[in-house]
């Protein structure tokens, strides 16, 4: 199976040495094309926020942003050392598992995930973040949210809205991904990433804690 793999930046750091070896053990263990797009995380957002402070445009605010989210990607392609894709043709053309990090400003992370899974004809997008799936509000901050386990790609581009807003913004899936994956009716899930067991279990099509988005 061709699997691509949205890996928020929010999973990488704080640097988690344990959940980066098992992330890279869980890669080597299945047999499957995997390739890997790494998000930038809070550290992006940081750098990003002080950046735009002293006056910088949203573009150049993007670039920073993606070279954080390059270094994450370097960090995880230390087990690997492959040579780093900064396109999706680049990366298309490569020999799995391929990891990289963002590509042009005004595309997230998860964007270029669903851009690349398009171009392969994946099997399966896995959008991984730091939450259980996507929720009826945010689960940080109300104790009562509930997780929809499955959303039509409909809806998800309705809550989405339309377009690329500001470098940095920190949603579970930004207009872009979700406008690729309603048009190119890819197969989605959202889920935990450190929750690894539960990764596997969405892979082969078992029961898994999540959210299915719908095509």
């Amino acid at each position: 199976m061709k699997i691509v793999i949205s890996l928020g930046g929010s999973l990488l750091y704080p640097l988690d040495e344990e959940y980066i070896k098992k992330f890279v053990e869980f890669i080597r263990k299945h047999k499957h094309d995997f390739y890997i797009v790494t998000g930038g995380g809070k550290i992006a957002r940081e750098y990003i926020k002080m950046a735009r402070k002293f006056g910088g445009k949203e573009n150049y605010l993007d670039e920073i942003g993606i070279a954080v989210t390059r270094l994450n990607a370097m960090l995880l392609n230390t087990f690997f050392m492959k040579k780093i894709p900064h396109t999706i043709e680049e990366a298309a053309k490569m020999e799995p598992p391929v990891i990289m990090g963002g590509t042009t400003p005004g595309h997230s992370t998860d964007a270029v995930a669903a851009m690349l899974a398009a171009a392969m004809k994946a099997d399966m997008l896995i959008i991984a973040t730091d939450v259980d799936g996507i929720y009826d509000k945010d689960p940080k901050k109300y104790g009562d949210a509930k997780m929809i386990e499955k959303m039509p790609a409909a809806e998800l581009r309705r809550l989405a809205g339309e377009g690329w807003k500001i470098a940095g913004q920190n949603v579970i899936v930004d207009a872009i991904a979700a406008k690729i994956i309603e048009e190119e009716k890819l197969r989605t899930i959202v889920l935990n990433g450190k929750k690894l067991e539960e990764l596997e279990n969405a892979i082969y099509g078992k029961p898994f804690r999540g959210t299915e988005i719908v095509v």
